[in-house]
């Protein structure tokens, strides 16, 4: 008889704990328990916090209806082991005391307890299993500034020595922090949610018992290679800078990660945790208008600028370089690297900017140019120059093919420039969605004479609303109130949701019309509850689709 079934219920559910899963959901973990069952095999403790890690990675980045991953599946793994009340089971439960979530490891102690009062047999490495202190913390990172590989040693009481190799992005991760930003701006944007300032997300992270072997060659290509770097750092700024890139990846749906970073990403979290606090990130520095302005005219000054032949058209694309490079690289507007100028080139700039012309012709010249002036003044390696005007002409080609002008679809360029005030190309479906009549003649109620769309301003508050009276022939005040909240938010696309939960019934069948008073009852809803908000936009973009 297994102890499940013998273990009788009370009646009493504060006595007996939760009940069991559906048949389905009990399958799912007891397939997790059947792994744990390798943890009964080991004999190191690290051995078994990396397959614990890789068991609360099996969920890790999903998204679950009803609340939180981790409690839905995670606090309900601790409940289903309590109950099988088992060696494997046991084994799990102490390393989920260690690595899980603050609610997890409460509960998952609390029920380890429990299971050896009624004399289940506990691992040999129970004893062990988070007893391990941090060591040293270096970082390898390439001359750019693009990536560091985060480098932190451990040691259980002076033995079997460990490192921890995290993989930190500063381009993907400034491209997620901002990704809401609007263009231009002569601040820097406000990060989404209110988060402490990123300098990268993890994307990767592996271990390593080989560590002397490991950092020799850091050290090595750190002096053979003159576009990397290897040096040491103090561990508190370490684990500022970690905690923090690893918040960036937590909060984006569906990060850039490696495969298996879900594996390891308990166990990251545990070691990021166990690093001395009272270090502090480096503050990304503001540039205004008028310092945006001064390294503009510097750059156009200057002899790496001189052989541009369209100085009106380089200066509006240097403008939008350096407002890149402020809003979604951490304030780095001089930074270069092969990377970046590719995706301000084939990402960026064909998503956001709506560019003359003239503009599309002369930006990837003025980038090469900027490349040489600004890679002059933060010291880059003339090698590194070199790879980054490679990279830069390799792109210059396919920026062609990648930039899609919205009059090479047919769209008159006066009509785009009416909805693109602020040049923020992406917008562009949104606000037409929002705003498809632009032209004809309105006769407004109870006034005198009739309005020419094609003269007003839809950016403007009181134009859009002459629009809109437009398209809703005699509908009250309220109505267009509420049409009007609406618009104002899908022509800022805020919150982002909103477009895409447009987009998704569009895709399943609704027409425009629905789609707008299906969006306006859920902003009633809400009101300003923003996470409210949020989670009925999710609701709505599954609804099934109409008959």
């Amino acid at each position: 008889m297994s102890p499940r079934s013998r273990r009788s219920s009370s009646g009493d559910p504060a006595r007996d704990g939760p009940p069991a899963p559906p048949g389905e959901v009990s399958e799912i973990f007891d397939g997790m328990l059947r792994h744990a069952r390798e943890l009964l095999a080991v004999r190191s403790p690290l051995d078994a916090e990396l397959i614990v890690s890789e068991i609360l990675g099996s969920w890790w980045g999903h998204r679950v209806s009803g609340g939180d991953v981790e409690v839905v599946i995670g606090e309900a793994l601790v409940d289903h082991a309590a109950r099988a009340a088992t060696p494997a089971a046991l084994a799990l439960l102490t390393g989920m005391a260690y690595l899980g979530t603050p609610r997890q490891a409460a509960k998952a102690e609390r029920a380890a307890l429990e299971l050896m009062d009624r004399g289940v047999a506990r691992p040999g490495w129970a004893d062990r299993v988070g007893m391990v202190a941090p060591d040293e913390c270096f970082v390898s990172r390439d001359v750019y500034g693009d990536q560091d590989s985060i480098v932190c040693t451990y040691t259980y009481g002076g033995a079997d020595r460990h490192a921890l190799v995290i993989l930190v992005d500063r381009n993907k991760a400034g491209a997620i922090q901002y990704a809401d930003a609007p263009f231009p701006s002569a601040a820097p944007p406000t990060p989404r949610a209110a988060r402490p300032p990123a300098c990268g997300m993890v994307r990767d992270a592996w271990v390593s018992s080989q560590v002397d072997k490991l950092l020799d060659h850091c050290r090595r290509e750190g002096r053979d290679n003159a576009l990397m770097r290897f040096e040491q750092l103090d561990p508190r700024d370490t684990k500022a800078l970690l905690q923090s890139a690893l918040a960036l990846t937590n909060d984006t749906a569906e990060p850039p990660v490696n495969d298996n970073f879900g594996s390891y990403h308990a166990f990251v979290r545990a070691r990021i945790g166990i690093l001395p606090p009272g270090g502090r990130l480096p503050q990304p520095p503001v540039y205004g208008r008028d310092r945006r302005a001064t390294i503009a005219a510097r750059f156009l000054a200057s002899d790496e600028a001189e052989g541009l032949s369209d100085l009106s058209a380089a200066s509006r694309c240097v403008d939008r370089i350096i407002a890149y490079g402020c809003a979604h690289d951490f304030g780095r507007p001089l930074r270069v690297s092969p990377i970046k100028c590719e995706m301000f080139l084939l990402d960026w700039l064909p998503r956001k900017v709506l560019l003359s012309p003239a503009e599309q012709e002369a930006v990837p010249h003025v980038l090469a140019a900027w490349v040489r002036w600004a890679g002059k003044r933060t010291g880059l390696p003339e090698e590194g120059v070199r790879a980054t005007l490679d990279a830069v002409w390799d792109a210059t080609a396919k920026f062609a093919e990648a930039y899609r002008d919205p009059s090479a679809f047919g769209l008159d360029r006066d009509l785009v420039a009416r909805l693109l005030p602020d040049g923020e190309l992406e917008a562009l479906p949104r606000r037409a969605f929002a705003l498809p009549f632009l032209s004809g003649t309105h006769r407004r109620s109870g006034r005198h004479g009739s309005v020419d769309l094609s003269t007003l301003d839809p950016s403007d508050p009181d134009d859009r609303r002459v629009i809109l009276e437009f398209e809703h022939p005699g509908a009250d005040e309220e109505h267009l109130d509420a049409h009007e909240r609406l618009t104002d938010r899908l022509w800022r696309g805020d919150p982002p949701q909103l477009w895409d939960t447009a987009q998704a019934l569009l895709d399943i069948g609704y027409e425009r019309h629905e789609i707008l008073h299906k969006l306006i009852g859920v902003l009633d809803r809400c009101g300003g509850d923003a996470d409210a908000l949020r989670e009925a936009l999710r609701v709505l973009r599954h609804e099934p689709p109409p008959e």
